[in-house]
Parts: structure tokens; C-alpha cells; sequence
């Protein structure tokens, strides 16, 4: 029977869950719709980036500040600043694998794109068994194992197996596109051009595919362990002003390496910016920023790559709809496999709460944070008593 209370502690887990992959979906979607006909960008994507991390920063901080001063913030700032230095590890890894996943979603159309990064699964599982030291069993692997093969799928050619009359190759397809999905527009039809559909190959896009998925894997472990082990008294919404401030300073520095962080912000590039089809990808990123941090805090990494795998069939749909970007025998399988190794997951999933209690709502998270803050000054009122009874008793 599928374990959904171990899955899910609570409503709001899942509510979590269900809004990480909306947010995801539209990520590379969003990010597909901004590209000119030939697959590049009219703006500067390291900005757009930049100013995603600025905005997360202001909406952390703005949900602290909704129960607690500004001051306050500064103090909680000031007195974990140890742990400010420790996300700097994650905010390098996460400034990494935003500002490639412009480059490769340029590269691939974005269901084979959500499909490569699947190769993340295995790396996460032996790097979650190194860090928290919770080994998985045998139908945890196997279900991680599957969910890879289930990816690796998507790069086997079926073309090879049909004649030529019933050749589907996917040249044919988008050339003959209109035909088959005559409510798509020219524009649309013009991105699947040139793209990428069949999967892994051999080129500088694998290299920039596997980092990307390295960097995911590293990040998503480490950040949990953050929030879970080395900073888990931390305020939430502190641990995501830490990790904002130092993505901020980790944008702007590759902007200077690049020699573009003056004009990055002049009145041009801005206004390349400031339309619909870009500031949509800027508020919908910040909010997978905020989620992801409840995400790895109250559930896990592990639950986190088949939330990201059960995303490639809403994605794989939709893309057919608003790309004209087909469905190929390959992709299908894949997406079979990967659902599969996802209901194989769920008879036993990964539970790792670490130091942290099951969240009920949103309020707690803030809530749970004052009641530390009461206790650690009672405690300091109670040492203080103490140490004045025995001056006392020396008197």
C-alpha cells in the first residue's frame, strides 16, 4: 500500500509538493516562450537571474518581517552568521544551474530537457546516504534505478524500427507540424527548430547538461542538510535570507567576470527585461526559490527528483499543445518507466525530518522561531539567577 502519511506528514506537505512541480513546469516553459526564433535571448539571462535572487531576498524578508521587527532580522542575521558563510556553498551551486539552465533549455526542447536532468536520481540517492547517513533499501534503489533507466529511454532511437513510410523522424515532424496542430502559431511552431529532441549526445551541450545536473544534486543535499542538521534552529525565512545574499554576491560576481555589471543595468538591457514574457520567468523562479526551501525542510531531496520526474508529463503535454513539440515512442516509454518508479516509491519512501518537526502551516515556521527566542532568553535570565546566587554565597 502506498505510505502517502509518510510521503506527506501533513495537508500543507503536499500542497508543497503539488505547487513545487506547477512551478517547475512552468519554469521551462516560460523560459522556451522567451526565445527568439532562433533560440537565443534577447536579454541578459545572468540579470534575469540576479534579479530573481533580489526579489526572493525581498520576499523572505518581508515574510519574516509579517510576525517579527526588522530588527529583529538583523539580530538573527547578526548572531547566525557562521551559517550565513555555510550558504555560500549552495547559493555558488544554485547561481550555477540557473544560469545553465537558460543555456540548455537553448539547446533542448523542454521535455527532453526535464529528462536528462533525471540523471540527477542516483547522484542524490548516494549523495543522501553519505550526508545524513540513512541508507535506502532495496526498493528505494531499485525504484531510483528505474526512474535513470526510465530517462535513458528518452535517447534510444525507435526510428530505426519502422519503414519509410512509417517514418516519424523528428525532422519530418517539425517540418509537417502545421498539419498536426494547426492552433499553434508560426512563432511557436519556428522554436522547436533546431532544438535538441532526442536526447544525450556527445557535444559542449552534454558537458553543460551534466553540470547543470551535478550542481542540482550537490545543492539540493547540502541545502537540506542546512536546513535540517547545521542550521535547523534557524528561522526558515532567515536560511533564505542567508542563501539569497550570497546567491546575489555569487550573480554579480560572474556579471563582473564577464565584464557586464554596469551595462547589465542600463537603461536598455532593463527594458529588454521589463516586458510580460520575461518578468513572468523572474516571479515564477522566486517562487521556486521559497517553495523548494519548505520543500527540502519539512520533506526531502529524495522526494524532491521524483517531484521533479512526475513533472516531465505535464511538461511533455503541454509542449505538444503550446509548441507543437511531439510526443515521440521514446518519450512515451519513458514517461511510463519514470511513473512507474515513482509508484514503486511511494510503497516505501525516504523519511528524513532530521531535527525538524512536521509542518501544519506556514505560520509556525515564524511562530516556531519566537518560541526558540523566549526559551534561549529564559535560559539566559535562569543563568544569570544562577550565577548571582553564588556570588551571594561567596559574599
Amino acid at each position: 500500500m502506498t505510505n502517502w502519511r509518510e510521503l506527506f506528514p501533513t495537508k500543507l506537505t503536499f500542497i508543497i509538493f503539488l505547487l513545487y512541480m506547477s512551478l517547475f513546469i512552468g519554469q521551462g516553459i516560460f523560459v522556451t516562450a522567451s526565445q527568439d526564433s532562433n533560440n537565443s535571448y534577447s536579454y541578459n539571462t545572468v540579470t534575469v537571474v540576479l534579479l530573481t535572487e533580489v526579489l526572493k531576498l525581498f520576499i523572505s524578508a518581508c515574510l519574516y518581517c509579517r510576525e517579527n521587527d526588522f530588527r529583529s532580522l538583523l539580530r538573527n542575521v547578526h548572531k547566525d552568521r557562521s551559517v550565513l558563510g555555510l550558504y555560500m556553498v549552495p547559493a555558488f551551486l544554485y547561481c550555477l544551474y540557473n544560469n545553465l539552465a537558460f543555456v540548455n533549455l537553448a539547446t533542448f526542447d523542454p521535455t527532453t530537457y526535464y529528462l536528462l536532468l533525471q540523471l540527477r536520481v542516483v547522484v542524490t540517492g548516494i549523495l543522501f546516504q553519505i550526508i545524513f547517513k540513512k541508507y535506502l533499501t532495496q526498493r528505494q534503489w531499485i525504484s531510483l534505478i528505474l526512474l535513470t533507466l526510465g530517462c535513458m529511454l528518452k535517447q534510444v532511437d525507435l526510428n530505426r524500427f519502422y519503414n519509410d513510410a512509417n517514418d516519424d523522424s523528428e525532422a519530418a515532424a517539425i517540418q509537417g507540424v502545421g498539419a498536426a496542430a494547426t492552433n499553434v502559431t508560426q512563432t511557436n511552431v519556428a522554436k522547436t527548430v533546431g532544438k535538441n529532441m532526442t536526447g544525450f549526445d556527445f557535444s559542449i551541450s552534454a558537458v553543460f547538461i551534466l553540470a547543470q545536473t551535478i550542481c542540482s544534486c550537490l545543492a539540493g543535499v547540502y541545502n537540506e542538510y542546512l536546513l535540517k542538521e547545521k542550521g535547523a534552529d534557524v528561522n526558515i525565512f532567515v536560511q533564505n535570507v542567508f542563501m539569497y545574499m550570497d546567491s546575489i554576491v555569487c550573480n554579480a560576481f560572474i556579471l563582473l567576470m564577464r565584464g557586464e555589471l554596469l551595462d547589465a543595468f542600463s537603461a536598455h538591457n532593463l527594458g529588454s527585461i521589463m516586458r510580460f514574457s520575461v518578468v513572468i520567468i523572474i516571479v515564477n523562479n522566486a517562487a521556486i526559490g521559497i517553495v523548494t526551501s519548505f520543500f527540502l525542510k519539512y520533506m526531502n531531496s529524495i522526494l524532491k527528483t521524483f517531484a521533479s520526474a512526475l513533472e516531465l508529463l505535464f511538461t511533455a503535454v503541454l509542449c505538444y499543445f503550446l509548441f507543437a513539440i511531439p510526443i515521440y515512442m521514446n518519450t512515451a516509454l519513458a514517461i511510463a518507466v519514470v511513473s512507474y518508479a515513482i509508484y514503486l516509491y511511494t510503497q516505501s519512501p525516504v523519511v528524513n525530518l532530521g531535527k525538524v518537526r512536521p509542518l501544519a502551516s506556514i505560520s509556525e515556521a515564524t511562530s516556531n522561531q519566537k518560541t526558540k527566542e523566549k526559551e534561549d532568553r529564559h535560559r539566559l535570565l535562569n543563568e544569570q539567577g544562577d550565577t548571582d546566587l553564588e556570588m551571594d554565597s561567596v559574599v
